[in-house]
């Protein structure tokens, strides 16, 4: 499995769980041309992959930034994550899905 089946594999869970949780498309192989339009409608380089859109706790909501095997946040993902923490969210990095689903749980158990 890859980070992609991986992340299939949360939004799987989170359906079954009846947990909102919905993907932010920043990331993937694309034309310079929609590059610069996805920039344009603010589209920005870092922000986690995961959103879960529910209140829990003292947060407003919870990100997900979804990593695989060695792979690590990047300086701009590192950013958005202490951003979103800074701003009341659970911002947080998971390797693999297991890690990204423990998480979800706890988090709706607050």
């Amino acid at each position: 499995m890859g980070e992609h089946e991986e992340q299939v594999a949360v939004i799987d869970y989170c359906a079954w769980a009846r947990v909102p949780c919905f993907a932010i498309p920043n990331g993937g192989m694309r034309s310079k041309a929609t590059a610069a339009k996805l920039k344009a409608e603010g589209v920005k380089a870092g922000v986690p992959d995961l959103f879960v859109p529910v209140a829990r706790g003292k947060y407003h909501g919870l990100f997900i930034e979804m990593k695989f095997g060695k792979n690590r946040p990047t300086e701009k993902q590192r950013e958005w994550l202490a951003l979103l923490s800074r701003n009341g969210y659970a911002a947080i990095c998971c390797h693999g899905s297991s890690e990204a689903i423990d998480a979800i749980e706890e988090y709706m158990r607050l």
